[in-house]
């Protein structure tokens, strides 16, 4: 059944005449649809919402019109069996659908295009083979797209041997080849770390590489390593850091100003606690560094960030999740406070999590990203993590590296042994950035604060839904138009979708 709920808001914060609507459409709940599933929201195309699941060995596509009722179901009856990360890129009227599958010890990268309607346009196109040995992760294929969608690379990386050995494949909208190339670095798997990869609207492949002063230390060397669409070889850019040190490197690229913004907290000493923020941006067409500057995050804003504690602690927490460029060549960036609490051992360690965030298989190995996507809770009887994700940091930066202004949003989220609920989703509608999240213990409240370019802080009326049993994902959702996001959301022992206009 598709339920449809209007909420009528004023904006006092705007004019006592203006009016503000959001409109939620709850997809239909279907039993096969229950929380052990995974899923992917493809995007919009054609007055359509697409949904990749998956459950086990069976894959398939819901196709949703604009009231979110279930026009059609498709299954992917051409995927193999043992199929793994399965990418999307979505165009306003089709789609491709990059695939890996396992045969044997050989997998087999796949592409196939399809429309709107789920229904292939094209038989699936082999792009690629690699032969694996018995004991090795198995998915090892990553896409990446530009910007504008008129470039996709889709690249593997094997590190053995005390090497690093990355194969990429260059493709134009149309999945035609460019430019096929490999490269082979010197690597020690227990202090160097490559790491944001991303693809420039010219075909530019960019990453960072930061290696830690000892197995156990933070980082004091930063690069940029480039690789042009028709390069042979990365060309590798250092980045001074005036002997400070460093985690969790975050990299942007600016194709409006053709820039390399880098972000990363620094620290005056090894293992001490977070100074401050470090910036770099990079002129691509220049090959040299056209800002940098340490940013010192000082007592008047700890204070106003922290929950507990001294304040030199105040950001040891934080880590970067997002950076919006502006249109001048500066950015907005947003933190968020994580941590996580064993019940066996209640010591939380940043370094852990950023350098140990899985366990990797010995011998030869290769490099698989985190997905991002729903991660089903497997064993509801084992309640022995429970995650906290607590303020936002928001920080204005102008070109030149230079703090503008900042806002803290205040959240305060914990649940036990699933993040799913957790943390945030922004929306970016007329130049302001809307932060959506939970804003109650039985996530059927979505709190909707947004921040204007001069960096007020506005706090508009909250999200929520009149029907009891909903309960909201916003930090998996996606915008899937100027004023639009999908949600998903737990219906019972379901998942279904929300699409929330503005």
């Amino acid at each position: 059944m598709n339920r449809i709920y209007y909420l009528l808001f004023v904006l006092l914060f705007i004019a006592p005449t203006a009016v503000f609507t959001q409109t939620i459409k709850f997809s239909d709940y279907d039993g096969e649809d229950n929380r052990n599933m995974n899923f992917d929201i493809i995007g919009k195309m054609n007055d359509k919402i697409l949904v990749y699941k998956n459950i086990r060995w069976r894959h398939k596509i819901s196709v949703y019109d604009n009231d979110m009722k279930t026009l059609k179901s498709v299954g992917m009856a051409f995927v193999p069996e043992k199929t793994f990360n399965i990418d999307f890129v979505a165009y306003p009227d089709f789609f491709y659908m990059i695939y890996q599958y396992q045969k044997r010890n050989v997998l087999y990268c796949m592409a196939v295009k399809m429309n709107a309607d789920a229904k292939p346009l094209s038989e699936p196109v082999l792009l690629d083979t690699t032969q694996i040995p018995v004991l090795t992760d198995n998915k090892i294929y990553s896409t990446i797209i530009s910007e504008d969608k008129k470039k996709i690379m889709i690249f593997k990386i094997q590190t053995n041997n005390q090497k690093f050995n990355m194969a990429t494949l260059l493709f134009d909208d149309q999945m035609t080849l460019i430019k096929k190339s490999r490269q082979l670095l010197d690597y020690n798997d227990r202090r160097d770390n490559f790491d944001n990869y991303l693809l420039a609207n010219d075909g530019t492949l960019v990453l960072t590489y930061d290696r830690q002063s000892g197995n156990r230390d933070n980082s004091n060397t930063l690069a940029l390593y480039t690789l042009a669409p028709l390069q042979d070889l990365f060309t590798m850019h250092n980045i001074e850091l005036n002997e400070k040190y460093i985690d969790q490197v975050k990299l942007k690229i600016d194709n409006l100003n053709n820039r390399y913004i880098i972000n990363t907290f620094y620290y005056k000493k090894n293992r001490g606690s977070i100074e401050g923020l470090f910036t770099c941006i990079w002129d691509k067409g220049k090959e040299k560094k056209y800002a940098a500057q340490f940013t010192e995050l000082g007592d008047g804003i700890r204070d106003e960030v922290k929950r507990d504690g001294l304040l030199r602690f105040a950001f040891d927490n934080f880590f970067i999740r997002q950076v919006v460029i502006k249109t001048d060549g500066g950015f907005i960036l947003t933190a968020e406070d994580y941590s996580s609490q064993s019940r066996s051992n209640n010591s939380w360690s940043r370094y852990d999590y950023l350098y140990n965030p899985y366990s990797l298989p010995s011998g030869s190995y290769y490099y698989n990203p985190y997905t991002g996507y729903y991660r089903p809770v497997t064993n509801f009887n084992d309640q022995n993590t429970r995650y906290f994700y607590e303020n936002i940091f928001v920080l204005s930066v102008s070109k030149t590296g230079q703090a503008e202004w900042y806002k803290v949003i205040q959240k305060d989220q914990f649940d036990d042994n699933e993040d799913n609920f957790m943390s945030f989703l922004t929306l970016i509608n007329k130049g302001e950035i809307h932060f959506l999240f939970n804003d109650d213990k039985k996530y059927r409240i979505i709190s909707d604060q947004g921040i204007s370019p001069d960096g007020t802080l506005i706090r508009y009326p909250t999200i929520k839904s009149d029907q009891k049993g909903y309960e909201f994902m916003p930090s998996l959702g996606k915008q899937v138009g100027a004023n639009q996001v999908i949600i998903p959301c737990a219906y019972r022992n379901t998942i279904c979708f929300a699409k929330v206009s503005f």
